[in-house]
């Protein structure tokens, strides 16, 4: 199985203060890898280093020539955009895709062409993370980025939009790396896990990793989740 990525000895600092120390891991073709650790550990700021949006590091960041990167990020939800005049189609074609992409990827996600007509500031979080999910796939990438992707919708849409992200995998045969806090979802959709810390770091599958000594270490106090069968 080919890499699409491979990080060695990375490290970033902000104020001569270490985020990332001394971090390697690999990705391969395929994969369904997911970031955890607590608030502060570096998360993120791992994400937009891959992203090339953080360009003062140390170490390696190697994507395979044929990545095509999609990408939605954690900070843009619909409560920031509620006051923007544009409609869901407007917003999609500034991606400069045409009817038949959007019809084709509205109905990957769970929605239908109505929504088109609505302005993206009247979009239920659920809805406005699922038209993200479009703008992501629109140039079809073969790689995805999600950075907490639930951040803004209810606790009872958070399992649907991770559903969903496990369907496009499943469906469409790409990459995923996704951040989030949620262990449960971890266990039940990833192949990987990647989990970072201020004193700890490991990478293998959620069997090996999510165990209630390891969890503990990494977020310095208890843990407890409930396993789910893929």
């Amino acid at each position: 199985m080919s890499n699409v990525l491979e990080v060695k000895n990375l490290i970033v600092k902000f104020d001569n203060e270490k985020v990332i120390n001394n971090l390697s891991f690999k990705i391969n073709k395929g994969e369904f890898l997911t970031i955890v650790g607590p608030n502060g550990s570096g998360k993120t700021v791992l994400l937009r280093s891959l992203l090339g949006l953080i360009s003062q590091y140390e170490g390696e960041i190697n994507w395979d020539k044929k990545v095509k990167i999609g990408y939605l990020p954690q900070s843009l939800t619909h409560l920031k955009v509620k006051d923007m005049p544009l409609t869901v189609k407007e917003f999609l074609c500034l991606k400069n895709i045409n009817d038949d992409k959007i019809a084709e990827l509205l109905k990957l996600v769970g929605l239908n062409n109505d929504i088109l007509k609505k302005l993206i500031g009247n979009l239920s979080g659920g809805q406005f993370q699922r038209m993200l999910m479009v703008w992501a796939l629109a140039n079809e990438p073969n790689v995805l980025l999600f950075d907490e992707p639930t951040t803004g919708v209810d606790m009872g849409g958070e399992k649907t939009i991770y559903d969903l992200l496990y369907k496009i995998w499943e469906e469409k045969k790409i990459t995923i790396i996704l951040i989030t806090h949620d262990l449960n979802i971890v266990y039940k959709y990833s192949t990987d896990v990647l989990c970072v810390s201020k004193n700890n770091i490991c990478h293998s599958s959620p069997k090996e990793v999510l165990l209630p000594e390891m969890l503990e270490e990494i977020y310095d106090m208890p843990i407890k989740f409930y396993k789910h069968n893929h």
